[in-house]
């Protein structure tokens, strides 16, 4: 029944507006008249309204004009009058957020939570959304899942505040660390679970745990452990190893939780043919002596990545800042044999436009520049560029050096070297 009244009464409300309109029919806006602004400036409102002073304005604008103000997010309420020739418009603004409370919170200080929650757009001083409180829940979970509290409670509340302010406060109840109970690798059959556990980040409660920490679950670390494994076996020879899935439990009480890794190890692989191909700007004899992969050898990614290093370091030193040294396997599944070439794009020679320095309070430029061994305006060589980093390093004058190449932007084979100490 009372549904009934309501659609009656917006109805009429409806045929009104439409008479309204058809009885005035379009008109021009003489003036723009704003109502209800605390904190949000008439220009703003100007900014997003789309209509002018001068401009037609018929029933067929309110739609746009409305929902466009409704879209800042600075507003609850929004409606239209029309006053002679003057358009007026009646805003209620959402409030601001004075105040962002936490209590109970102790493995996650004041600054981290504040940080994860203004992602999330919610902080002091912004206009208060009372949808994004949904999101605080689950941002603050994931913060304190990597740190293996899974019993975490949260509970927030707002209250009003004057001048059109709200505070919110956050109750957290942390919990207990859940900790890993046991860690299965399914699947393997060349190497035992001793030896695979071994390489992991993850473990069970042993005796260092209360310092290191590795019996708490995090998907980051489980992540991190899965691409460990991944690189033991593919340094191996097992070019095909996958890891098929993994499945992560926990129990009802929240206090243990069990790690299954699914894998599937596949044939060890040798390397049949090694090549090096594409544009080779140093002599071949040089860059072969750097290949530590040859033919009749078990295939090893790190070996193999090593190599493509070595070259690209090699073309550095020559002044080809920019090289890229490809390595491009065939694989041939009937004999377990792998055809690997390295494909050496050694892009445009560059030189260095300029040696920068950061950092150095103390110590003049002078200093730092007696212990350069790439020159500017010469041809960039990785090799003197960290040559001059270690000498400044044995100076004994700062903590840490720190150098970067980047381009020079509008160019294609200049760089700058900064030094930051």
């Amino acid at each position: 029944m009372k549904l009934h009244i309501l659609a009656r009464f917006l109805l009429i409300g409806l045929l009104l507006v439409s008479q309204s309109v058809k009885s005035d029919e379009e008109f021009i806006v003489s003036d723009i008249q704003v109502k209800g602004l605390q904190r949000i400036s008439e220009g703003t409102v100007f900014n997003y309204l789309p209509v002018n002073v001068g401009e037609r304005f018929s029933l067929s604008n309110v739609g746009p004009a409305i929902k466009a103000l409704f879209k800042t997010g600075f507003f609850k309420d929004v409606s239209l009058e029309r006053e002679g020739s003057a358009l007026i418009v009646n805003v209620v603004e959402r409030p601001s957020i004075a105040k962002i409370i936490f209590e109970g919170n102790k493995d996650l200080s004041k600054e981290d939570l504040t940080k994860a929650l203004d992602k999330i757009g919610l902080s002091e001083g912004k206009i208060f959304d009372r949808s994004v409180l949904d999101k605080v829940e689950l941002e603050l979970k994931r913060q304190y899942l990597s740190h293996g509290k899974y019993s975490l409670k949260i509970k927030t509340d707002v209250a009003d505040l004057t001048r059109n302010r709200v505070g919110i406060r956050i109750n957290i109840s942390e919990g207990r660390v859940t900790k890993i109970k046991e860690i299965n690798i399914v699947g393997n059959k060349t190497f035992d679970d001793a030896t695979l556990l071994k390489k992991l980040e993850l473990n069970t409660t042993n005796l260092l745990s209360f310092y290191s920490k590795d019996d708490q679950y995090s998907k980051q670390k489980l992540q991190a452990d899965l691409e460990t494994l991944r690189s033991y076996y593919l340094d191996r020879g097992y070019i095909n190893f996958a890891i098929e899935s993994t499945q992560v439990a926990i129990t009802p009480d929240k206090k243990d939780i069990y790690v299954t890794i699914n894998v599937k190890e596949g044939a060890v692989y040798a390397l049949e043919k090694v090549k090096l191909t594409g544009n080779l700007v140093v002599k071949p004899d040089e860059l072969i002596k750097l290949m530590t992969v040859g033919p009749g050898e078990t295939f090893s990614r790190k070996n193999a990545t090593e190599t493509s290093k070595a070259i690209q370091d090699r073309l550095g030193d020559e002044g080809y800042a920019f090289a890229n040294v490809n390595m491009v396997p065939e694989i041939h599944e009937a004999n377990k044999t792998v055809d690997m070439a390295f494909f050496v794009d050694p892009g445009k020679r560059a030189y260095v436009r300029r040696i920068n320095y950061s950092g150095n309070t103390k110590t003049r430029d002078e200093v730092l520049r007696r212990e350069m061994r790439q020159m500017e305006s010469s041809w960039a060589s990785s090799s003197k560029i960290e040559r001059s980093k270690t000498r400044l390093e044995r100076l004994g004058y700062f903590e840490s050096v720190n150098v970067e190449t980047p381009p020079v932007p509008g160019t294609a084979d200049q760089i700058d070297v900064n030094y930051s100490v």
